[in-house]
């Protein structure tokens, strides 16, 4: 049986939720698209983190930045100097890794066996284009590695104009980039990725506290979406691997199939490194003044930061089942199953005619309206019941809602739970009550 990762690769390409970019020509290497599937998936988990976020509380804002700023952003972060990593080359077949990523001891290529490479140098994991008709050093622009600069270059216009008062949150999704020297296990690791990240901006001698309240916060949300206890956990940070910003850091880690436990959130105490940098570098005042107290001071930050992509893989991988399931017949077979949470489910619900005959069609037809407005729904009728039934769970779909010859004198419907597999009966006109109360 092949492993878990190479059977959610196949799952989310045949499916249409995630597949290889550029494929008719080959592809390119740790280059994904999101299909029909996927950008639903990929949507709610964004709007997920979101609400949770933002739209629940009264001290965060959103905000949406440039993804090519001025490169003395760059500068001034830090990350021209010191966002590298250690590249070294094997002497045998001249394929290049990153230096702590290679395996043994003593350290062996993963290509060709060999033990002997070169010296580690760094390199720089930002992307650098050209901004102007001249393509010379004075042109040079970066696509951005993180979205957290944003915020911080922002910090005073935000919070003059939102009229926020310390302390409050900057919320931001968006792209990023990064020249990753060794991408990999599908969308675990990409160059091209999305991130979710917010800079909580907190009085200094507040902050251990409210980092310790943002690190269970972001735990909280991967277990309220269903992903299992057990497989998740928190590791610290050592003192020699430390980002050059940060006081303490704390990473909520998922116990991935192809490398153990690894990174999934990073919760890092930023102080205020990052206010203060751009402040030196820009000239501009970046500092906040108390009312109630009168105090002026540079805010410490709290950063909870998590991939996109790196999400939906944790939720595709904890809600995928291979399990026995009764047939219409009285035996067995297996069905595949995305138990994911009902929020995050691409397709709340499929109406299913249970067939394509005529006098059945108006009444399925007349059900998808009738739900469509209302959440994302899929209409299927090709295939006997049971095999779409299938489909659906494949693809985590929580309800299916079987539009058969009874409807046409009782004017009911059956409703299939996806995890449970139990039918109920309900009427047409209270359908959208009754899936609103489930969903």
């Amino acid at each position: 049986m092949p492993d878990l990762m190479e059977q959610i690769t196949s799952l989310a390409k045949r499916r249409g939720i995630v597949f290889p970019s550029s494929e008719i020509y080959g592809g390119l290497r740790s280059s994904w698209d999101y299909g029909p599937l996927g950008v639903e998936l990929k949507r709610n988990v964004k709007d997920a983190w979101w609400r949770a976020m933002v739209q629940m509380r009264d001290d965060v804002v959103g905000l949406d930045a440039a993804i090519i700023m001025s490169p003395k952003v760059w500068e001034a972060s830090g990350h021209l100097e010191v966002f590298t990593d250690p590249l070294v080359e094997c002497r045998n077949c001249h394929q290049r890794f990153r230096a702590d990523d290679l395996p043994g001891d003593p350290k062996t290529c993963p290509n060709c066996g060999n033990h002997t490479f070169t010296d580690a140098r760094n390199f720089n994991l930002m992307f650098r284009t050209h901004m102007g008709p001249v393509e010379d050093g004075a042109e040079n622009v970066y696509l951005r590695p993180e979205t957290a600069q944003g915020m911080f270059v922002d910090f005073s216009t935000v919070q003059q104009t939102a009229r926020r008062k310390v302390p409050f949150g900057i919320a931001q999704i968006g792209k990023a980039f990064r020249n990753e020297i060794t991408p990999g296990n599908f969308i675990f690791r990409m160059r091209e990725f999305e991130q979710m990240e917010m800079e909580f901006f907190v009085k200094p001698g507040t902050d251990e506290e409210w980092h310790d309240y943002w690190i269970q916060e972001r735990l909280r949300w991967f277990t309220d979406l269903g992903v299992h206890p057990d497989n998740l956990r928190l590791r610290e940070h050592d003192a020699d691997e430390l980002s050059h910003y940060s006081k303490r850091t704390v990473d909520i880690e998922y116990r991935f199939p192809f490398t153990d436990w690894a990174e999934l959130e990073g919760i890092a105490n930023r102080t205020d490194y990052d206010l203060k940098a751009h402040e030196r570098h820009s000239g501009e005042d970046l500092t906040y003044f108390d009312p109630e107290t009168e105090e002026r001071y540079h805010p410490y930050v709290i950063e909870p930061a998590v991939g996109v992509d790196r999400a939906i893989l944790t939720f595709l991988l904890d809600a995928y089942r291979v399990e026995e399931a009764p047939t219409a017949k009285g035996g067995t077979e297996k069905r595949t199953l995305l138990a994911l949470h009902k929020d995050l489910a691409p397709i709340k619900a499929a109406v299913l005619p249970l067939s394509r005959n005529e006098r059945l069609v108006p009444a399925a037809k007349e059900v998808f309206d009738l739900l469509k407005p209302h959440w994302m729904c899929d209409y299927d009728d090709a295939g006997s019941i049971g095999r779409r039934y299938r489909r659906q769970d494949e693809v985590g779909t929580p309800f299916c809602v079987t539009v058969d010859f009874e409807t046409l004198d009782d004017r009911a419907v059956t409703i299939r739970d996806r995890d449970s597999m139990t039918q109920e009966r309900i009427p047409v006109g209270s359908l959208v009550e009754h899936l609103r109360d489930r969903l």
